[in-house]
């Protein structure tokens, strides 16, 4: 995989920088303590991921909307999940659900390489468009069924979800983890949503909750019907 060379972002404004910067410092009094996931959202340019008309509203606390009955998911949820991984730098990771590509972005300021899956084929071409113009060059998208995961490049390090499972772990994500690997995935759980890590052990999996969520429906062979 070709190596990361450094973020070229684009000009933007003092506002934008100060907005994100009490993006980050919010994050962090709500328990965000990882430091290079802090310093990659500082980094990172989240309204050139979404519609110019709400980049006012990009480094809010709030999801919002990319089309296509899909969104961005709000900054804190985000957090959670990556930080929950303890990506050190060198993981091969794979992404289920690229959306508006942000996610795709700081993990490719997280690990070596990020591979990426989003079913529907207009954002995986408009995320990938996104993540060139930012200079971003180790993550690879791929527009497909995500619930089937991409076995060309297993196994992972690390799988991050970014849509709602039924109670199971997808069977293919759980083959694609390498073993000590881990995953965050969102569960639908006892009449709830929950963020859950999963971690493939000699044995089987391990899946310890990590905070309740709200997500879109994980929609594939392996998930939800769409509908």
């Amino acid at each position: 995989m070709t190596a990361r060379r450094p973020l070229a972002r684009p000009a933007e404004r003092t506002d934008f920088q100060i907005l994100r910067e009490k993006m980050a410092q919010g994050l962090e009094a709500a328990g965000i303590q990882d430091r290079r996931l802090l310093s990659a959202i500082r980094k990172l340019p989240r309204h050139a991921f979404v519609p110019e008309p709400l980049w006012s509203q990009a480094y809010q606390n709030a999801t919002l909307p990319i089309g296509f009955k899909q969104t961005m998911t709000q900054p804190l949820t985000v957090a959670v999940m990556l930080q929950a991984l303890k990506l050190g730098g060198s993981e091969r990771v794979l992404e289920i659900g690229t959306g508006s590509g942000y996610q795709a972005a700081l993990l490719a300021l997280l690990a070596q390489a990020v591979f990426s899956v989003e079913r529907i084929a207009e954002l995986a071409r408009e995320a990938q468009s996104r993540l060139r113009e930012i200079g971003i060059i180790n993550v690879t998208i791929k527009n497909f069924d995500g619930t089937y995961g991409w076995s060309e490049y297993a196994p992972y390090d690390a799988i991050v979800v970014s849509a709602t499972a039924p109670a199971a772990v997808p069977r293919p994500l759980i083959e694609q983890l390498a073993p000590g690997g881990r995953m965050a995935i969102p569960l639908a759980r006892q009449g709830h949503e929950e963020i859950c890590l999963v971690t493939r052990m000699t044995d089987g999996i391990d899946i310890r909750p990590v905070s309740r969520c709200t997500f879109v429906p994980l929609v594939g062979r392996f998930g939800y019907t769409a509908g």
